[in-house]
Formats: C-alpha cells, sequence, structure tokens
C-alpha cells in the first residue's frame, strides 16, 4: 500500500508541473487479452483470455507532453497448467478488479502517440476453478502495481489507444500449498470518447 502512494503522490508532482494548456475528460472501454505468467516447478502459463474494461479518463498536458490517469473496471484472467508426469490439469482463473493507471505520453504531431507508466490494480473479486473443482484458491493480493506502455493515435474527438501491461508485483504466491510466482500480463485495445 505505501508503494502504492508513493506512486500516487509522485503522479500527481509530475501533473502539477505541466502547464494545463490541454484538458480532457470523457468515457474510456475496451477489450483485453490477458494471460498468467508463472513460474514454479510444474506449472506454466495456459491459454490467454479474453477480457473487458470500462471507465474514464482525464488528459492535461501542453503540445507535446501529456498526463492521462484513468480509473476502469476490469475483466480479466488466464488459465495455469499443471504438469505432473503424464497428468495434466488446467486451472482457469477470472478476476475483476479496478485499475488506476497513470500515463505519460508524448505527442507525436496531431495524431500520434507513445505512452507509458504506472498502473495500482485492486482486487474486486476472483474466480479459480479447475477440471475436477478440488483445488484450493491460490490467495490473491487485494492490489499490485505494474506497468503500462504503448502508442496511441487521436481521431478527432476519439483516442484509440494500444498497450501491454505487466505486473511489478506478485499477484500470487502458490497453489494448492505450492510455491509459485503469478503474474497478469495483458494486451490492451481502448477506445475513449473526448467530451470536452
Amino acid at each position: 500500500m505505501k508503494k502504492i502512494c508513493l506512486v500516487i503522490i509522485a503522479i500527481l508532482g509530475i501533473s502539477a508541473s505541466l502547464q494545463a494548456q490541454d484538458f480532457s475528460i470523457g468515457p474510456k472501454l475496451g477489450i483485453s487479452q490477458g494471460n498468467i505468467k508463472v513460474n514454479g516447478d510444474g506449472y506454466e502459463s495456459g491459454s490467454d483470455k479474453f477480457g473487458y474494461h470500462v471507465g474514464a479518463f482525464v488528459r492535461m498536458g501542453g503540445n507535446s507532453l501529456y498526463l492521462q490517469p484513468e480509473v476502469l473496471y476490469v475483466n480479466t484472467g488466464g488459465e495455469i497448467k499443471e504438469t505432473q508426469g503424464m497428468e495434466e490439469k488446467t486451472y482457469e482463473a477470472s478476476f475483476n478488479r479496478l485499475d488506476v493507471p497513470v500515463m505519460l505520453g508524448f505527442k507525436l504531431g496531431d495524431v500520434f502517440r507513445i505512452q507509458g507508466g504506472p498502473v495500482a490494480s485492486f482486487l474486486l473479486n476472483s474466480e479459480f476453478e479447475d477440471e475436477l473443482n478440488g483445488a484450493t484458491v491460490p490467495d490473491y493480493k487485494s492490489s499490485t502495481i505494474g506497468y503500462q506502455a504503448g502508442i496511441g493515435v487521436d481521431i478527432a474527438n476519439m483516442i484509440i489507444d494500444l498497450k501491454y501491461e505487466g505486473s511489478l508485483s506478485k499477484q500470487a504466491e502458490s497453489i494448492a500449498g505450492l510455491e509459485t510466482d503469478q503474474r497478469q500480463n495483458q494486451l490492451i485495445l481502448s477506445l475513449g470518447l473526448r467530451l470536452f
């Protein structure tokens, strides 16, 4: 939690230093392709899971540099495969989160952008299932810190973003009592509409 507070304070400091020559606000929605990166004996990442997000964004800044904080409800997840000899099990995880990414971006002309920054994720609820429904549910952390980086295009009042999200902290540390390092990764495509 201390890390999250420090990140938010740093972002607020950056935003205060930007001159608010441009200010936009509006809704944002999109789709994502997520997976769970797993490190642990006998475990590996399984299939990706398609998800969605919906929320709002604010953009403020100058002609070339801008800050874009967002608040998003996110549905994502992925699969984890366990191999024991010839036997293979598949676990499916699904997460509903509140994500707060804060993008620092650079405009390349009037249309193209590059951006990156931290994202704080707060777990609202999760589901964890295996084929036999007998697995012990991992103890998922209530909040994690990650990063997002990507490109964007501005067309009229639309903003289109393509970003990659990676995790800087573990989402869970074990499956069925066996030590693992689980981290959520996503490829995100979103559309925002500037209301003004």
